[in-house]
C-alpha cells in the first residue's frame, strides 16, 4: 500500500472524479485516484491512437471509464470533482462549466501533494527549474537520501506520491500553468529563482504571472522556508507579504546571509560568517545564470539539514541535465549544442551569454505573444553569434527585433531538419552550434523534449554522414 495522507483517503475514496487530459499527468493523477478508492471518468478530446499506450494497470481497474476522443463537457453531470492537466487553462469552457455548477476544480500537481506524506521541496521561475531541481535531487542522493524529483520537469508528482516511500523525499518543479489551480499547494521549501515575461498569450498580464509564482509561497507558515533570488527586484519585493521564514541567495554577493557568490567562490553567509563551498569554475554546468541555479540549491539544501561537504561534493560533480545547452556532438571540430528547453527570450539570453566561442544560433517556434528585443539586443552585444537561423511561427518576428537591433546575419529554415544543416554550412572549425529556440515547441512538436531528441537524431544523422 502506497504512503498516503490518510485525510487524502477519506476526501478521495468513493468519489466519481473527472481528470480531463490524458497525457502524463492525466494518466498519473488517475492511478493515484483509483488508489485512493476513487472512480475515474478519464477524459481527452484526442482518440487512443493519438495518445499511445495506456499503463495496462490503469486500463484493468473496474473503477476506471475511459472517454477517449470526445469533449469532457457531458461528463461533468456525472463527476463530484473535476482535475485538469495543466495544459487546460482556468479559463476554458470546461472549467467555467464546472464551477458554475459547483463542482469543485482542482490541478494534478496540488492533487498530488494534498496526498502525500513526505517531505515536499519545490522550485519556480521563468528559467532555471529544471537544472535546480535536478541539483538539489543529487545533493538530496549524495546525502544518502531518495529524492523523488517531479513536477513539470516531465514525471508527474501523482506518481512520485504513488510510488514513493515514506522516508522519501519529493522535489517539484512548479510551472505558473500548475499554480492556476495550486490553492492548497504547502511545500515546507520552496524557491522562487526568477520572474521574467513568459506565456502571456496565457496569463495575459505580468501582475497575473507574478501572482501566479507568489501562489507556491500561500500556504506556507512560519515554521517553512522561502528561498528568494535578492538580485531579482520583481522576486525580491515578494518577501514582506511571506508568513514563511525567507533564505536569501545571490550571485552579486549582496544578501547579508544564504547563499552568495562572493569573490568567485560560492559560500554559505550565516551569523556573520562565510562558509566557502566550491569555487564557481568549478561547475560542470556553464554560465553565470547557472550558479544563480546552484546558489538556490545550496539555500535549500542547507535548511533542510545537508551538511556542506555534501552540498559541496555534488555541485562540484554535478553535469547538467538534457535539453539545457547539453553536449550532443562534435563534427569536424564544431561543438552542437541542445537547448531545447530554451522556450522563452530569457532563457535563450542565458544560454548566448554562456556562449565562449563563434556560435550559430537555431531559433524559433511557437508565438507565445512575447517580445524579441532584448533576445537581439543581447545576441548583437555578445560578439559570440556569428550568425542566426529561424525556423517556425516566431521566425519573421524575431528577425525583425535582430534588424531593429542592427544584426543582420539571418538565415530561414521551414523545418528542424533544414535548420541543421544550414547552421552546418554556416558553423565554423572551433564554434559552435547551439540551438535554443526562446520560444515554446507547439507549433511543429509536441513538446520541448521530443523537439530536443529530433535536433541530437539529427545531428547524430549529419555526424555518420560526414563520416
Amino acid at each position: 500500500m502506497p504512503a498516503l495522507n490518510p485525510d487524502a483517503l477519506k476526501q478521495y475514496a468513493g468519489k466519481t472524479v473527472l481528470v480531463a487530459g490524458a497525457a502524463r499527468s492525466g494518466l498519473a493523477a488517475a492511478e493515484l485516484l483509483l488508489a485512493l478508492g476513487a472512480s475515474v471518468l478519464l477524459n481527452d478530446d484526442k482518440p487512443l491512437e493519438a495518445l499511445g499506450v495506456l499503463p495496462e494497470g490503469l486500463l484493468r481497474s473496474e473503477n476506471l471509464e475511459l472517454h477517449l476522443g470526445q469533449p469532457a463537457l457531458p461528463l461533468l453531470s456525472r463527476c463530484e470533482l473535476l482535475l485538469i492537466s495543466p495544459g487546460i487553462p482556468i479559463d476554458s469552457p470546461l472549467v467555467e462549466a464546472a464551477r458554475a455548477g459547483g463542482i469543485p476544480v482542482i490541478g494534478e500537481l496540488a492533487f498530488a501533494a494534498s496526498c502525500a506524506t513526505q517531505c515536499l521541496l519545490a522550485v519556480s521561475g521563468t528559467n532555471g527549474k529544471t537544472t535546480t531541481v535536478s541539483l538539489l535531487g543529487e545533493i538530496f542522493n549524495q546525502a544518502g537520501q531518495v529524492a523523488r524529483v517531479a513536477g513539470n520537469i516531465g514525471y508527474p508528482l501523482s506518481a512520485a506520491v504513488l510510488h514513493a516511500r515514506e522516508d522519501e523525499v519529493l522535489i517539484a518543479e512548479v510551472s505558473s500553468f500548475q499554480m492556476e489551480t495550486g490553492e492548497g499547494f504547502h511545500p515546507e521549501a520552496a524557491a522562487l529563482l526568477n520572474i521574467t515575461p513568459d506565456n502571456m498569450d496565457r496569463h495575459r498580464t505580468m501582475d497575473n504571472y507574478i501572482a501566479l509564482k507568489r501562489r507556491m509561497f500561500a500556504a506556507q507558515n512560519a515554521q517553512d522556508t522561502a528561498v528568494l533570488n535578492a538580485d531579482d527586484p520583481l522576486v525580491a519585493a515578494l518577501a514582506p507579504g511571506l508568513t514563511s521564514s525567507v533564505t536569501w541567495f545571490s550571485r552579486s554577493g549582496g544578501a547579508a546571509s544564504g547563499a552568495v557568490l562572493q569573490d568567485g567562490m560560492i559560500v554559505w553567509r550565516e551569523d556573520g560568517q562565510d562558509r566557502p563551498l566550491c569555487a564557481a569554475s568549478d561547475l560542470k554546468i556553464p554560465g553565470a545564470h547557472n550558479i544563480e541555479n546552484a546558489l538556490a540549491a545550496v539555500a535549500m539544501a542547507v535548511r533542510s539539514g545537508i551538511p556542506l561537504p555534501v552540498i559541496t561534493y555534488a555541485l562540484k560533480t554535478f553535469a547538467g541535465v538534457e535539453h539545457r545547452i547539453e553536449f550532443t556532438a562534435n563534427i569536424k571540430g564544431v561543438s552542437w549544442l541542445n537547448d531545447s528547453k530554451g522556450t522563452n527570450p530569457e532563457s535563450t539570453m542565458r544560454a548566448v551569454e554562456a556562449m565562449d566561442r563563434p556560435t550559430v544560433l537555431i531559433a524559433g517556434g511557437y508565438d507565445k505573444q512575447l517580445p524579441f528585443d532584448a533576445l537581439a539586443a543581447s545576441i548583437r552585444q555578445s560578439g559570440r553569434i556569428n550568425q542566426v537561423v529561424l525556423m517556425g511561427q516566431t521566425a519573421d518576428k524575431i528577425a525583425q527585433a535582430l534588424s531593429a537591433a542592427g544584426y543582420q546575419d539571418v538565415h530561414f529554415a521551414l523545418s528542424l531538419e533544414e535548420a541543421v544543416r544550414t547552421a552546418a554550412a554556416l558553423a565554423e572549425a572551433g564554434g559552435c552550434v547551439l540551438f535554443s529556440p526562446a520560444c515554446s515547441s507547439f507549433d511543429m512538436f509536441s513538446n520541448y523534449e521530443e523537439r530536443g531528441r529530433l535536433f541530437k537524431e539529427q545531428v547524430l544523422l549529419l555526424k555518420r554522414q560526414e563520416g
